[in-house]
């Protein structure tokens, strides 16, 4: 096992990779920006190195100053938690180069999915559905050529990246050339890559997802399924697991298992990753992305399997075998049902960041909840960063226990000094659509104000 982590993330994901590292005796160092000098995350762990100035390319994005320090501190492995460095596939190269374990998949992986075009030819030599679409990146002479193949409406999206970034819905052919830039030059910015395919628009879709496991030598594990349809701007923003009964059928539940699982051990893929699915109105569903690192919404499975899902990234990495996974073999029992929410500073009428200082953060204390925080009272949003400030869980016997337990929970926590989007995740909650476990991704468009 490994000695002492270094945590190359921020915020409330850092804090939560520190706490399976002290329940496993592995010690954890920090790597802060100057802005967060004194964040939860650096207050978390055993040790913490300052690698730069607030704007993440000049920190948490540095990955030699990220490496620079995991040497300095002595640390023989490195968690990327989510977002910044987790699918940056030089940095788990350059990891293994300075011989730094890198706790997450093979290099190549990170860069076949982040491709989004690859990975979609990939999982369809694997048998998986794929959305129809373009078959490569589209070049401007042929872009309309191949819209009107693939029809409308249509999704012209960016082959790299993700959080609906690079994204843009396309209804008739009138509107086609202006979304094609505005997808090429939004992609550009945030990417470095302005390539972009097409796909066809499900309409009313479900988003679901399920957690996996490989062991890099073709074996694979599948630890159950996440409903993600509450969504605003193309971010999840409430999960549940597992999905509701309306959504995933048994023989689908199935099915999509068989799939997923014989193209998980295909890639010959290694450590934890989500493999997310489109499912439409006509009960096809279809492979959308696989993320090769651990998603934000990662409670929920462990709240329904009893799972630690860090603290297997870690032993896998260390080189435990998969056979020891709970769950390999067959999917392992799922109890109850849980529910997250993000909790962000933001506006909760236009969903627009609001950063600031906390001057209160409170939840009710119960053992079904579970407060997943990067920030405390008296601690500060800063406009650097995404405003996430924590996710909260709850976990029922059943699914209408757990919506029950969320209202309690959400109706008895406290945030003063900033605004946050706590009144927008009541009015999801207070949805008929919602209530009944019947809803998909346009759920919130008439939630938004703005």
């Amino acid at each position: 096992m490994f000695q002492r982590v270094l945590i190359a993330n921020r915020g409330e994901i850092a804090a939560r990779v520190s706490r399976t590292c002290r329940r496993l005796g592995i010690e954890s160092h920090a790597v802060y920006s100057v802005a967060d000098a004194d964040a939860l995350h650096v207050r978390e762990a055993d040790g913490a190195t300052h690698i730069g100035a607030a704007p993440v390319a000049e920190s948490y994005i540095n990955v030699e100053a990220v490496l620079d320090a995991a040497v300095e501190a002595g640390c023989d492995a490195v968690h990327p938690g989510y977002g910044l460095l987790s699918e940056n596939g030089h940095f788990a190269q350059a990891c293994d180069e300075r011989g730094i374990t890198f706790i997450g998949p093979d290099a190549a992986h990170m860069e076949l999915m982040g491709n989004k075009n690859q990975a979609r030819a990939t999982m369809r030599e694997l048998n998986m559905p794929v959305i129809p679409g373009s078959a490569a990146t589209v070049a401007d002479e042929d872009a309309e050529a191949e819209a009107e193949r693939v029809g409308y409406p249509l999704l012209i999206k960016a082959s790299y990246g993700g959080g609906g970034i690079g994204m843009a819905t396309v209804k008739r052919p009138n509107q086609f050339s202006r979304s094609l830039r505005r997808a090429r030059s939004s992609a550009l910015r945030a990417f470095g890559s302005d390539e972009v395919y097409l796909e066809r628009l499900l309409v009313e879709p479900h988003h679901i997802e399920l957690q996996v496991f490989g062991d890099g030598q073709g074996n694979a594990a599948i630890l159950g399924d996440r409903e993600c349809s509450v969504q605003r701007r193309h971010q999840k923003v409430i999960e549940e697991a597992p999905v509701p009964a309306p959504h995933l059928t048994d023989e689908l539940r199935g099915r999509l298992y068989g799939q997923v699982r014989s193209a998980v051990a295909g890639l010959n893929y290694r450590n934890a990753g989500t493999v997310e699915c489109l499912l439409d109105a006509s009960g096809e569903i279809f492979f959308l992305e696989m993320n090769t690192r651990l998603q934000v919404e990662h409670p929920v499975t462990e709240m329904v399997t009893g799972l630690d899902l860090v603290e297997w990234q870690i032993r896998i990495a260390a080189g435990e075998p998969l056979t020891e996974l709970p769950g390999y073999g067959d999917p392992p029992p799922i109890s109850g049902h849980a529910i997250e929410t993000r909790i962000y500073a933001e506006d909760p009428e236009t969903l627009l960041p609001s950063p600031g200082s906390i001057d209160l953060l409170e939840v009710p204390d119960q053992p079904w909840l579970r407060l997943d925080a990067g920030v405390a009272s008296g601690d500060e949003v800063s406009h650097f960063y995404d405003p996430l400030m924590a996710k909260l869980i709850v976990h029922g016997d059943d699914r209408e226990q757990a919506l029950e337990r969320l209202r309690i929970a959400l109706d008895g926590s406290r945030i003063e000094g900033l605004k946050h989007n706590i009144p927008f995740l009541q009015r999801v909650l207070d949805a008929q659509p919602f209530i009944d476990g019947n809803y998909d991704v346009t759920l919130t468009d008439g939630l938004l104000k703005a």
